[in-house]
């Protein structure tokens, strides 16, 4: 099994290519030899100059070694454990061979040289033979988007006989300018992940190795969920984890890709999870560390789910510009910002889905109660598990429970404010009415702050069709007059002055992606009307 890396000195630079040696920590003029469970690794520079330097790791592998201790009853006992392809391809021992014999390299250290190790360099990996059942389009598809100009070839059953066709073997050349611990970080993921097996059993430490390893390039890699799913060999529970820990990374809904929290019951209906009393008071669902799960109107219930920012295959960017915060982010740092404004000490998030909102509003001592409030006991549950995260100073001021937002909850009033971020377009035209008497009328907070898409703003997502809602389940989006026209005739409804403030980047022509608007309740005693910033 053989691995070359290959650095050539970039122009204009000023040390030697064979500054390799030293990210590498591996003397360019030595040959070094590693012991391993498997077998053993073997280090040495097959070229070494000033212009261009090539490491070899060339691993040797004991196929006894790999099947030491296991009984005959087990299922891998098999002649196929001795009769194989691991002392060639490339798989999931190279990945090992990697880790341990340039661990100082994938982790980017290097004390002598540090600066290097934060410098792109032209690099050129050649692997032999690669597994990968897929062909050369999977190599393609998973390495390319990382940077790599890739050459796979796929390797003849046997150059005697052609008419055999090909195998599943590839010949891999991959060309870049990245970091070194990029590169090898690369190779630590990916191998397996072509392979589509390892050679030792998986517990939940595979988890954090995936997410040590892909940081900073796995959550953005368009082909994440299969890379998550080939990586930890369809292990079902522990894909679903790893790909709920991703989409917090990455600021998004678990459930976009498939993921369900670890200890959730995907057979169990709401009335099995957290049934509530008869008088649909909080019932504990035995959450740790203070944060509670609740239920309330079980048997009423209007679904409002939470959404993406846009529909699948439209595209704007998540991002609001290459390297900029998501408007996800956006959007929460003005909802905090403008609670702060209203002086709110006790607060509701109405429809809070999955719980992003309170993770970040609880951070902030400003607030002394919050209480998250939706419909799915299923985003609650993924709520109360990343609540239980939290440091016990924050957890205790956190609630999240059951409810309808369509229906009066007395429970629900003497809040400071309340919020209902990206929710209204979820609700059906007729329902709207009993909404705003819920919320406006019946709990009455001091302020309401609600955000929703500026529909004008649809075309500049590439992919979302002319007509068409940046999500399946929204029930309309409204231009930034439609919007204001509403929060208009709603705060004078109900005694609430408005302002309104774009979120995200404003376009000249159609505003910005994201409206907000910020009611604040008048002084009747004083008939104060007063409607600054009001548009």
């Amino acid at each position: 099994m053989l691995v070359t890396i290959s650095c050539t000195r970039p122009a204009g630079a000023e040390w030697p290519a064979t500054d390799l040696g030293y990210l590498l920590h591996k003397n360019p003029s030595r040959i070094q030899t590693f012991e391993q469970s498997y077998g053993v690794a073997h280090v040495l520079y097959p070229e070494a100059g000033d212009e261009r330097c090539t490491v070899a790791l060339m691993l040797e592998i004991d196929p006894v070694r790999l099947v030491r201790g296991k009984s005959k009853g087990t299922p891998e006992f098999s002649l196929s454990q001795y009769v194989n392809d691991r002392p060639y391809a490339a798989s999931s021992l190279l990945s090992v061979a990697i880790s341990t014999v340039f661990g100082s390299a994938l982790h980017g250290r290097c004390a002598q040289r540090p600066e290097l190790a934060e410098t792109a360099l032209p690099l050129r990996i050649e692997l032999p033979a690669v597994p990968c059942k897929g062909g050369s389009e999977y190599a393609e598809r998973v390495f390319a988007p990382l940077g790599w100009a890739v050459t796979a070839t796929p390797l003849p059953l046997d150059p005697a006989f052609p008419d055999w066709g090909d195998s599943h073997y590839l010949r891999l050349e991959l060309t870049g300018t990245l970091r070194l611990a990029e590169a090898l970080s690369h190779l630590y993921v990916l191998l397996p992940v072509l392979d589509g097996s390892k050679h030792y059993w998986l517990d939940t430490a595979e988890i954090d190795k995936l997410l040590r390893f892909g940081e900073g390039w796995l959550t953005d890699h368009p082909e994440r969920e299969w890379i998550t799913r080939r990586y930890l060999t369809r292990r079902h529970t522990l894909i679903r984890t790893a790909l709920a820990r991703l989409a917090e990374l990455d600021d998004e809904e678990p459930e976009e890709l498939g993921a369900i929290e670890e200890d959730f019951d995907e057979d169990a209906t709401d009335s099995d999870q957290a049934p509530a009393d008869a008088q649909g008071s909080r019932v504990d669902a035995g959450l740790s560390n203070g944060a509670r799960v609740s239920c309330a109107d079980s048997a009423t219930t209007e679904l409002i789910p939470s959404i993406s920012d846009i529909a699948p295959g439209a595209t704007d960017s998540r991002h609001t510009d290459e390297h900029g915060p998501s408007l996800a982010v956006l959007r929460r740092a003005a909802v905090h910002r403008a609670l702060l404004e209203v002086g709110a000490r006790r607060v509701l998030d109405l429809g809070c889905g999955q719980g992003s909102l309170l993770r970040e509003l609880v951070a902030d001592r400003s607030f002394s109660e919050i209480v998250g409030i939706d419909v799915s006991m299923r985003e609650l549950k993924i709520a109360a598990r990343r609540l239980r995260r939290l440091p016990e100073w924050q957890s205790r001021r956190v609630t999240v429970r059951q409810g309808a937002l369509t229906y009066t909850d007395v429970s629900l009033q003497g809040y400071d404010a309340a919020v209902l971020m990206e929710v209204i377009e979820h609700v059906d035209a007729p329902r709207l009415k009993a909404l705003e008497q819920a919320v406006f009328g019946a709990a009455a907070p001091g302020a309401i702050v609600v955000t929703t898409p500026n529909s004008e703003y649809n075309v500049r997502y590439e992919g979302l069709a002319a007509d068409a809602f940046r999500h399946s389940d929204h029930r309309f989006e409204w231009s930034r007059a439609e919007f204001a026209d509403w929060a208009h005739r709603v705060g004078g409804s109900y005694g609430y002055a408005v302002r309104f403030e774009p979120i995200g980047p404003e376009d000249a022509e159609v505003g910005a992606s994201t409206q907000m608007a910020v009611f604040t309740k008048r002084d009747v005693k004083n008939g104060d009307g007063d409607e600054r910033g009001a548009a």
